[in-house]
């Protein structure tokens, strides 16, 4: 990061604070430094040190990346880094008042998920040659994505002192190291037996021996993996939709809830900590709704036949 003084004490100090009190992943902090270097350099090319940012000069940062043709989504995202930051510059001291307090945020119109229907998901997975050495891995890889709602870097830390399988549920360590219990369904515990068979006969290194899914290095299976899998199967089937491992999570979510399943329950088996996060299926929801009235209310039905 060439605008970020990696022998700075407040941003050592500031790191520390995300790894420690926020119990933030490595991923997400790395993340956060991300966004902070555009500021950054931003502030350097104005000869403006961090720690004299006021709100005028993030109001400009901010234009330069509505500018830049920067979405606002992802303008927001750097604005929420930049807020994280600053609030932290206050509580630690380093500054009187936080620069970031009447900065407005983006607008942001609903963003909704691409889902799969059950038929997709069904086709995906039955495309799977189980001839080849990762097929059953593979194949397991997405039922279990499906059935249980994991996160990427969930699915791929999975551990096999964490399934209980007789019990029918598995732990799971998610966000900010938090373990959650979920329901597996019977039909991925059977996935899972016919990939324990294949698992016995690889050359796992010891100290991934743990892990459920291993790769060809005997090492657990890389994020970047999983993603690459689906990627080449959606292709593979002619599937036209941009999909990747959270699909099989937003699919999990909206087929529980087309079901009648209670959104809280759901909020549970995701690790959503606030509800509203779990809110976006309800939208879902309606808008499923409303298309199913639209292609078959009697009132439309009607109206499609006197204007083919």
């Amino acid at each position: 990061m060439k605008s970020i003084d990696k022998s700075d004490k407040i941003l050592r100090g500031y790191k520390a604070y995300l790894r420690l009190e926020k119990s933030l992943s490595p991923n997400t902090i790395q993340a956060y430094f991300s966004d902070l270097e555009k500021l950054f350099d931003f502030a350097a090319e104005n000869q403006k040190p961090y720690l004299k940012i006021q709100q005028e000069d993030l109001e400009a940062f901010l234009a330069t990346l509505h500018d830049t043709g920067i979405h606002p989504r992802s303008q927001s995202r750097v604005l929420s880094s930049i807020r994280s930051f600053y609030h932290y510059l206050v509580i630690d001291g380093h500054i009187e008042s936080d620069p970031t307090e009447l900065i407005k945020s983006p607008q942001i119109g609903l963003h909704l998920p691409e889902i799969l229907s059950v038929e997709e998901i069904d086709n995906l997975i039955g495309s799977i040659d189980l001839s080849t050495k990762e097929g059953q891995r593979n194949r397991t890889i997405l039922e279990v994505l499906y059935s249980c709602g994991l996160r990427v870097s969930e699915l791929c830390n999975l551990k096999l002192s964490n399934l209980y399988l007789e019990q029918q549920y598995i732990k799971v360590e998610g966000k900010g190291n938090k373990q959650r219990l979920v329901p597996i369904s019977q039909r991925a515990i059977d996935e899972l037996k016919y990939y324990f068979i294949d698992r016995n006969s690889m050359n796992i290194k010891p100290e991934f021996e743990d892990y459920v899914f291993i790769s060809k290095r005997g090492k657990n299976i890389s994020r970047i993996m999983v993603f690459h899998i689906i990627k080449v199967l959606a292709d593979s089937i002619g599937l036209q939709k941009n999909i990747g491992p959270h699909t099989f999570r937003h699919s999990f979510a909206t087929h529980l809830l087309d079901g009648g399943c209670n959104l809280r329950a759901i909020q549970c088996m995701l690790g959503h900590e606030s509800i509203s996060t779990t809110e976006i299926y309800t939208h879902i929801d309606r808008n499923l709704l409303r298309s199913e009235i639209i292609e078959h209310h009697p009132r439309n039905r009607k109206f499609r036949k006197k204007h083919p």
